[in-house]
């Protein structure tokens, strides 16, 4: 979805009675897993131990800040909160202290109340936008590095009944948490009904809806995990924008989920793939593709190997990483393209 067919879209009202997405294997699979490291985990140290509760504290206000661009490093966060004076901008440092004052606050807010919801942002950004507190009254849009608009917000008149209505349908829906909660995420950030403000807001609320389900993510760092694969969350709601739904934005969240919790649990995480020998294969079809095509983009995995849209998203992510690929603009979309040093 180019972003000029976003800015017509949100001139008819999207409200959040029935949120488009598909149910996949993927998802039912992480969140099985995600149930059972819960169980594991809910008699666990996790829940039990201040030392560790804060720690993790720390971890996700560092993580979520980090992807905002704060510069606070986790020890200069910590040294902020223990009341010691740190070498910083001033802005960053009033970042950190007011998500710990919402984070700290977490539980006596109400995750299906546009009250709360209101009462949280004003809070996260006392002292940094004038509009804390308030939804936003003018337009908004997301653009890269590259002035390239990525999307557009929701009009503003519309923005209070689409989230009331949002929040009506994670309480009323019958899905598990693990994955309404990222519904939730991805269509908050859509709606983005906030002047600043909107991501930090939609990783806290999507944090106090999985603590509704069971008190242990009030102190699991997903936010840190969210930060280590920026890029791969970004790309989650791009690909999501451009396909109109939130299914790939969910797994990508399921999969963050069961990492943290994996992580919390001292397990150490599978690769991705069965096998070495399933990786080398996923490789050669990229390599392949690549020998009569200048570029290749997520759908050619997706049709020719036969996974999911995250999965493809992994594969090209690593290919990326290793130097094979290099991530190139293809007009509004993202695509690779064979790495110079790999390319004879």
């Amino acid at each position: 979805m180019k972003w000029y067919n976003i800015v017509e879209y949100w001139k008819v009202v999207r409200v959040m009675k029935n949120p488009p997405f598909e149910i996949t294997q993927a998802m039912l699979t992480d969140a099985a897993e995600i149930a059972e490291l819960v169980g594991r985990l809910s008699a666990g140290k996790l829940s039990s131990s201040p030392i560790l509760r804060r720690t993790n504290r720390i971890r996700t206000i560092q993580g979520t800040l980090a992807i905002e661009q704060n510069t606070l490093s986790v020890e200069q966060v910590t040294a902020v909160l223990n009341g010691k004076h740190v070498i910083a901008p001033p802005r960053d440092i009033a970042e950190v202290k007011n998500a710990y004052t919402v984070y700290e606050t977490m539980a006596e807010l109400d995750p299906y109340s546009v009250d709360s919801l209101l009462a949280a942002h004003g809070a996260m950004m006392h002292g940094l936008i004038d509009e804390a507190g308030l939804f936003r009254t003018g337009a908004v849009g997301v653009a890269d590095s590259e002035g390239n608009i990525l999307h557009v917000g929701m009009l503003p008149r519309y923005v209070p009944e689409n989230v009331e209505q949002l929040l009506n349908w994670v309480k009323d829906s019958d899905l598990p948490m693990v994955i309404k909660s990222s519904v939730f995420h991805y269509e908050f950030e859509l709606i983005h009904p906030f002047a600043d403000g909107n991501g930090r807001i939609g990783r806290l609320w999507h944090t106090r809806l999985l603590a509704e389900w069971n008190p242990l993510f009030a102190w699991l760092p997903v936010e840190s995990i969210i930060h280590k694969r920026q890029r791969e969350y970004y790309d989650a709601i791009n690909t999501s924008n451009n396909a109109g739904e939130s299914t790939i934005f969910i797994e990508f969240m399921l999969s963050a989920l069961k990492t943290a919790l994996l992580e919390a649990s001292g397990v150490k995480e599978k690769p991705l793939g069965k096998n070495a020998q399933n990786a080398a294969l996923r490789r050669q079809f990229v390599l392949d593709h690549l020998k009569d095509n200048a570029l290749i983009r997520n759908a050619d995995l997706c049709e020719g190997l036969g996974v999911s849209p995250a999965t493809a998203n992994r594969i090209l992510r690593d290919l990326s990483e290793d130097g094979t690929l290099e991530r190139v603009r293809d007009g509004k979309f993202w695509a690779y393209r064979l790495a110079v040093n790999e390319n004879h």
